[in-house]
């Protein structure tokens, strides 16, 4: 097989992105969220593989800024669009396309590379860890009870078109960020993202609504939903179809929930995407009846070892050496000594004896403190040679918040 692996072209982009198309199946994507994903594209970050005049593989990047445990925003890649047709499956494509990205994320001096996999068995052999986990909830609200903190009935709520809220939205959405590792803050643009509202994406639901949470007439919380209704014979069994909801304090996100359970005419709500600490979880009579289903989420790859374990914060004090194995990424192979605690940290090559044996992805996965070094060891995935590196490595890493990637890209 002769092919050719080039950086796409803005003149390409329809051909690049039908191929993507062809690859997850051949449906083609309404034309509001096509257009959207045209103008969001980082082209200059896109690689396109080519067997004469057909592309036969897609690959992009988007340059984004994700929040590490102690708060502070870093720069990573984020890994997307990825597809290989049918025709060139197995032949390498893949395997190109990913030595090729990451070279080019460590040549722009990004430590970190993250995705959202469709097929997660995929991408552990190019080093991404599993480091984060999604929610799904499906709240039978006629069984289901709310207990709400103190001060949710001092709450207003107000309904609003959703573009006319989007401003006050994303600014509370930004506030949010540096709460909780994996969070991203958005770059100009993606705001239309929580948004896209193609008829024929809705199946069956109404438009977007949007509800503000206020007081004392400032912002503190908006919910973006729909509704889908739906009769039996005894009566109505619509659904709340939840999309987003965000909340600057306890009671104005109690006070959301409660409307949404509230809605008449309905009898669940469902939502596919909150942390798995999620307060809802305390808020409800009978979590049982809340249908929770867990799934990954964020795939973590480190790209500069010492550079992403510097750039985080540790939840206790850590002074531990790693050996590190990379087949895909050399230059992290090695040992790598991490000092560190709630107020910063250095990572440094190091000639020590090593404390802890494991590869690039068993750190990636524990990198946002969601997964813990603990449970790999268990799986046999990391070896402790030093008695107690272990339990301190692991408790260092750990993050206070359950990691979250609020949307995907």
């Amino acid at each position: 097989m002769t092919t050719e692996s080039r950086v796409l072209r803005r003149d390409e982009w329809d051909t690049w992105y039908s191929t993507l198309e062809l690859a997850f199946g051949g449906v083609a994507e309404p034309a509001e969220e096509r257009e959207l994903w045209q103008e969001l594209t980082e082209v200059e970050r896109s690689i396109g593989v080519w067997d004469g005049g057909s592309c036969v593989g897609t690959a992009g990047a988007f340059s984004f800024r994700m929040c590490v445990p102690g708060g502070r925003i870093v720069p990573a890649a984020g890994v997307t669009m990825v597809g290989v047709t049918p025709t060139h499956r197995r032949q390498g494509v893949l395997r190109s396309m990913m030595r090729r990205q990451l070279d080019d994320v460590r040549a722009r001096g990004e430590s970190l590379a993250v995705l959202t996999a469709s097929d997660p068995a995929v991408y552990g052999r190019f080093g991404y860890g599993t480091a984060s986990e999604r929610m799904s909830v499906e709240v039978d609200t006629e069984r289901v009870r709310l207990t709400v903190p103190p001060g949710t009935d001092d709450v207003r709520l107000r309904l609003v078109p959703p573009r006319e809220a989007q401003e006050v939205c994303e600014a509370l959405y930004a506030e949010r960020v540096t709460t909780r590792p994996g969070m991203l803050a958005r770059l100009p643009g993606w705001e239309r993202l929580p948004l896209l509202d193609a008829a024929a994406s809705r199946a069956g639901a109404s438009p977007l609504q949007c509800v503000l949470a206020e007081r004392d007439g400032a912002v503190t919380g908006y919910a973006r939903y729909a509704v889908r209704p739906d009769w039996e014979a005894a009566g109505p069994t619509g659904t709340v179809v939840l999309r987003d909801v965000e909340a600057r304090d306890p009671a104005s996100y109690a006070a959301l929930w409660r409307f949404l359970c509230d809605m008449e005419l309905t009898v669940r709500i469902t939502h596919t995407n909150r942390p798995v600490d999620d307060p809802l979880l305390q808020l409800v009579s009978d979590v049982r009846r809340c249908n929770i289903r867990i799934r990954d989420q964020l795939h973590v790859r480190l790209v500069e070892v010492g550079a992403a374990l510097a750039a985080r914060t540790y939840a206790a004090p850590v002074d531990v050496v790693f050996e590190v194995a990379d087949a895909f990424c050399p230059w992290n192979g090695g040992r790598w000594r991490l000092t560190g605690d709630a107020r910063g940290a250095s990572c440094e090559p190091t000639g020590d004896e090593p404390d802890l044996r494991l590869s690039v992805r068993e750190l990636g996965a524990a990198y946002l403190g969601g997964c813990t070094l603990t449970a790999l060891a268990d799986a046999g995935r990391v070896q402790e040679l030093r008695p107690d590196a272990l339990a301190e490595a692991s408790a260092a890493f750990r993050s206070d918040r359950a990691p979250w990637l609020p949307h995907g890209f």
